[in-house]
């Protein structure tokens, strides 16, 4: 069900502490912590506590969760002193989504181009 912990979640798991993370910053809402396979020198994944499958779904379902979210992925490009960045949300399986819970990557430490990919 969305907005509850699901035992097969590897983010839900990592929020319960059962997989450990590099975190990087917590609020009551979300947890910040680096990707384990970065995609530049800088790439920190920013999730809801709350289980969503994806951003599409976050946002329709919790606004006020997704928008916590994208706020977040300001304070962590702050934090990491990043002048510039790119925050980019997967949504489905054609876009790149690995794991169904609900992320932001945020991206920086180096040029990135347009179009990604």
């Amino acid at each position: 069900m969305a907005g509850e912990p699901q035992e097969d979640c590897l983010f839900c798991n990592i929020i319960a502490g059962k997989i450990p993370a590099d975190v990087v910053r917590e609020t009551d809402t979300t947890l910040a912590f680096r990707d384990i396979n970065p995609q530049a020198p800088t790439h920190i994944l920013v999730i809801p506590k709350a289980h969503y499958k994806n951003a599409a779904e976050l946002a329709a379902e919790a606004p006020q969760l997704a928008a916590d979210v994208l706020a977040e992925t300001r304070g962590v490009a702050e934090g990491e002193s990043l002048e510039s960045y790119r925050t980019v949300f997967n949504t489905g399986s054609g876009a790149g989504q690995t794991v169904w819970h609900a992320h932001a990557h945020v991206l920086g430490g180096r040029g990135l181009n347009w179009p990604p990919g």
